[in-house]
C-alpha cells in the first residue's frame, strides 16, 4: 500500500489512551497483512514509525537470530500480542510485555512473548513525526472539532432562548407548573459563558489522567476525518481521470499557419510567383488533404517494472 494511502486509512484509526511503563499516552495505530504504522504522543512530542514487509524481515532477524520464518509467519502473532497494549484494552503494557525506553529524542517499545516455544523480540523504534503528519492526524481534525463544538454550543443556546420564549408565553397564559421542582431560570448566553470560563475550565485543566478523548469526541472525530479523507479521495479521482492536455504541433493547431511558421494568416504565400504558376499549384494541390500523425505514447502503454516476490524460506531453523 502506498505511504498516501497508508496516511489515509491511519487518519480513520482512533487516538487511544494507553499506559506503558507507567507513561500515558495517546497512540494511533494501522496494521496491515505484513505492515504497519504507529504514532505515539505525550501532547509535547509526537513519534511515528512506518514499516514495510522487507523491513519487519529485517528487523525480526537482527532480534531474533534463530528466526528463520516468513513475514506473514510471525507477524500476525507480532499483531496479537502488540495490539491489545497500543489499542488501550490492556494496562499498562500488558503484564510487563511492553517496556519502553527513551534515546535522545526517539522512543522505543519494546516487546517481549513466546512465538511456537521460543522467544520472540519485537522492538517499535519510533522517531520524531514531521510536523505535516501532526497536522493532518491531530492538529487539524482538532481544529475542525472546536469548530464544530463551537456552532453546536451556538445552536443549544438559540434553541434554550426560544424554549424560554414558549415557557413565557405559557405562563401568560395562565399555564402553572405541577411540580414547582421543574421551575428553571431563563438562560443568559453571556453569564452562562461566564461561569463556564471560571469554573468549569479549571476543574477540567486540573484533571490527572485526562489524557485522549471519550466516546462521543472519538464519534466525532471520526465523523471530521472520515469527511476528509472521502473528499480527498475525490479529488485524487478526479485529477486521475483529467483529459491530458492534447501536445499537437503549431500546425496542426492552426491550418492556416505557413510551414514555415512565420507568416501571418492573411498575407500571401506564393511570393515570386506569376498568376499562371500559381494556379498550376493551386490546381495540383489535392483539397482537404489528411495528415498522418503518429500517436505519443502514453504511461499506460509502457510496461511497469514490478520487483518480483522473493520466496518464502522455511519457517525456523
Amino acid at each position: 500500500m502506498e505511504r498516501d494511502a497508508v496516511g489515509g486509512v491511519l487518519l480513520d484509526c482512533p487516538w487511544v489512551p494507553v499506559c506503558i511503563s507507567g507513561s500515558q499516552l495517546l497512540a494511533k495505530t494501522w496494521f496491515g497483512d505484513t505492515a504497519y504504522r504507529i504514532l505515539l504522543t505525550d501532547l509535547h512530542s509526537v513519534w511515528e514509525e512506518e514499516m514495510d514487509t522487507r523491513a519487519i524481515q529485517d528487523r525480526a532477524q537482527e532480534l531474533n537470530r534463530r528466526l528463520r520464518a516468513p513475514v506473514h509467519a510471525f507477524f500476525s502473532h507480532m499483531c496479537e500480542v502488540a495490539h491489545p497494549c497500543l489499542s488501550g484494552r490492556v494496562e499498562d503494557g500488558g503484564a510487563l510485555q511492553f517496556s519502553l525506553n527513551y534515546h535522545g529524542g526517539d522512543i522505543n517499545l519494546k516487546l517481549k512473548s513466546e512465538l511456537a516455544g521460543v522467544p520472540f523480540y519485537w522492538e517499535f523504534r519510533c522517531t520524531p513525526a514531521p510536523v505535516a503528519l501532526v497536522c493532518s492526524q491531530l492538529v487539524r481534525p482538532l481544529l475542525l472539532m472546536s469548530r464544530l463544538l463551537q456552532r453546536q454550543v451556538g445552536q443549544l443556546g438559540a434553541l434554550l432562548a426560544r424554549k424560554d420564549t414558549e415557557l413565557q408565553d405559557y405562563r401568560d397564559n395562565g399555564a402553572v407548573l405541577s411540580r414547582e421542582r421543574l421551575q428553571t431560570e431563563l438562560f443568559e448566553e453571556q453569564s452562562y459563558r461566564e461561569n463556564f470560563l471560571t469554573q468549569t475550565v479549571p476543574q477540567v485543566c486540573a484533571r490527572q489522567g485526562g489524557l485522549g478523548f471519550d466516546s462521543e469526541l472519538q464519534e466525532l472525530y471520526s465523523a471530521v476525518t472520515s469527511y476528509g479523507n472521502t473528499n480527498a479521495r475525490k479529488r485524487k479521482i478526479s485529477e486521475r481521470h483529467a483529459p491530458e492536455e492534447d501536445e499537437t504541433t503549431t500546425e496542426d493547431r492552426d491550418p492556416n499557419h505557413a510551414a514555415s511558421g512565420t507568416q501571418p494568416p492573411g498575407e500571401e504565400v506564393n511570393h515570386g510567383l506569376d498568376q499562371g504558376d500559381r494556379d498550376r499549384t493551386t490546381d495540383s494541390e489535392t483539397p482537404n488533404e489528411e495528415k498522418t500523425t503518429v500517436p505519443m505514447a502514453t504511461a499506460a502503454d509502457r510496461p511497469s517494472a514490478r520487483p518480483k516476490k522473493k520466496k518464502a524460506k522455511g519457517l525456523f531453523g
